[in-house]
């Protein structure tokens, strides 16, 4: 069984109208939610073998809130990842060497929405999963979902992950950091 974690980027800054939308910082908020969803990664234990994210800073400063992690994965800085579409991002996906047991995709929406939606199918949402329901509402700054895949990643597809959890940073405990995760 293989891992896929798809990690939206935490909330951004909008306060300088010069700067390049590739080239926005993570907001406060956005550093309170990056280390809250860095916090739960220990607490679940969490860790990836190889990451693709996004060349945007905001992405870049997300990641960086979750270092370091227990082990040591390869990290690729993708400029494709940038707003990219789940369509390119699972293409992207069908790439993964197949000894990859777990990887985290750090991008953006609505790519990021589109792929977990594409997912997870629409079986879980006919049954009422409640993650599966949430994650159907909306894909918000530094939510997280992991998905269990039982084939190939060249094979991924529609309906083709198992979604083990949707978690976003109002989820979780405010104030906690990184370090004080057991």
């Amino acid at each position: 069984m293989r891992q896929l974690l798809l990690l939206r980027h935490a909330k951004s800054a909008w306060g300088e109208p010069n700067v390049a939308d590739h080239d926005r910082p993570l907001s406060g908020r956005g550093r309170s939610a990056a280390d809250r969803v860095a916090a739960s990664f220990r607490r679940l234990r969490l860790s990836p073998e190889l990451v693709l994210v996004s060349s945007a800073r905001r992405t870049q400063e997300t990641l960086a809130a979750l270092e370091p992690f227990t082990d040591s994965p390869l990290i690729d800085t993708l400029e494709s990842l940038y707003l990219a579409p789940a369509e390119r991002m699972l293409d992207l996906l069908h790439t993964t060497p197949e000894t990859v047991r777990s990887v985290l995709l750090i991008g953006h929406n609505p790519g990021m929405h589109n792929l977990a939606l594409l997912l997870v199918g629409a079986a879980p949402m006919a049954r009422g999963s409640t993650d599966a329901l949430r994650l159907a509402q909306g894909y918000p700054t530094c939510a997280l979902s992991e998905f269990a895949i039982a084939g190939p990643w060249w094979n991924l597809d529609a309906g083709g992950g198992q979604l083990v959890r949707f978690v976003a940073p109002a989820d979780l405990p405010p104030g906690e950091k990184p370090e004080e995760a057991a």
